[in-house]
């Protein structure tokens, strides 16, 4: 639906109530005549944050076309996420922002990695790892602010986990991330490369789930965020099932998922901030953030919480606005508080995007 819009309702998350105009595709809290009113009485929230996904790359693996990526990133959405941080992809998504009906992405470029030592066809391989400067710079720049590492992946000569990169070339590429006005993050499961990665300046930990005190202790101190990607852990079990030729890898992989909640709780506790990312893309379906808020709850975050880091907080992390005047309308409404739990939170009654009404069901619309 195109015109202004009117909506009244609850605001989130101070419980406070909440009425704006929809103008020209922003918000604003002057009254428009002739406005379409959405809702009397929703509960009304910027768009939802999925701080980890991959648009482009086909579920259980594989590039995607372009019609495939349109749809991951129609599911996306359809559950009220009109945020995506892209944490590396195969294929340039970039056709997606001239599509007013979809969600908008930050980029992160690609996966940078070395041989065999990632997904095959995903990463861009570095034959040398002091090539990894120059491949940060070039990724910063082809991304929209983040740079996406492989910090730790099996290594077959040994049978585990184990780091990529060496402590002094991740700090040089790191600070040429920087220099470039690019944060950098990693995909880390184990222990080892955590201390080099977060000494070398690192601004987030993408999964994390070899977090030691030790580590959280250095994250706290470094102000480094953490999306653990909680829905995407519940698949190590079946990695180490895979893996019968590596037992040492696998026992290793059955240990970090055993410790996931207990790790994740403790950097919570500790401070770390910590955002909500499904990982979807691969091994995890699009359109799963709902899932990704509950399990962060089941680790010790409030359901306020867990919200805030899919909606406010992430948004506020990613340095994009909310509720506020002049913000982009991106926002969802529900009829019923969407803190209640994943069949409420999967299903908004009103995706606004881009300042159109894209779907409205119930008495919502």
């Amino acid at each position: 639906m195109d015109g202004a819009l009117h909506l009244r309702g609850t605001g989130l998350p101070d419980e406070q109530p909440v009425e704006l105009w929809i103008h020209d595709g922003v918000v604003t809290f002057e009254p428009v005549a002739d406005a379409h009113t959405v809702t009397n009485s929703g509960w009304i929230l910027p768009g939802l944050v999925d701080a980890h996904c991959h648009v482009g790359i086909k579920y259980n693996g594989g590039h995607e076309d372009t019609a495939g990526a349109i749809a991951q990133a129609e599911t996306e959405r359809d559950v009220g996420a009109l945020l995506l941080r892209d944490a590396g992809s195969p294929i340039d998504t970039r056709f997606i922002d001239d599509l007013e009906d979809l969600p908008k992405i930050i980029r992160a470029g690609r996966h940078i990695a070395t041989p065999k030592r990632y997904i095959p066809g995903l990463a861009v391989d570095l034959e040398d790892p002091a090539q990894l400067p120059e491949a940060v710079a070039q990724q910063a720049m082809l991304g929209d602010g983040w740079v996406k590492l492989v910090g730790d992946w099996i290594d077959r000569s040994v049978g585990d986990l184990r780091p990529l990169w060496e402590d002094d070339i991740l700090r040089d590429s790191i600070a040429a991330a920087h220099r470039h006005g690019a944060r950098v993050t990693a995909h880390v499961f184990g222990e080892d490369a955590l201390p080099g990665l977060i000494a070398a300046g690192i601004d987030c930990i993408e999964h994390g789930t070899g977090l030691t005190d030790e580590t959280i202790e250095m994250m706290v101190d470094g102000g480094v965020a953490l999306v653990p990607t909680l829905i995407n852990i519940e698949t190590f079990p079946a990695i180490a099932d895979s893996a019968a030729k590596y037992p040492v890898y696998a026992r290793h992989m059955r240990d970090l998922h055993a410790k996931v909640a207990d790790t994740v709780g403790r950097a919570h506790d500790a401070g770390v901030p910590i955002y909500a990312g499904t990982d979807a893309g691969g091994s995890i379906v699009h359109g799963r953030i709902a899932d990704e808020v509950a399990a962060l709850v089941k680790v010790g975050l409030s359901p306020t919480d867990a919200l805030g880091a899919a909606c406010w907080d992430a948004r506020t992390w990613l340095g994009r606005q909310g509720i506020e005047a002049g913000a982009p309308a991106d926002l969802i409404v529900y009829e019923h508080d969407p803190r209640t739990g994943p069949d409420v939170l999967s299903a908004p009654d009103a995706v606004i995007l881009r300042g159109r009404l894209v779907t409205a069901r119930g008495s919502i619309g």
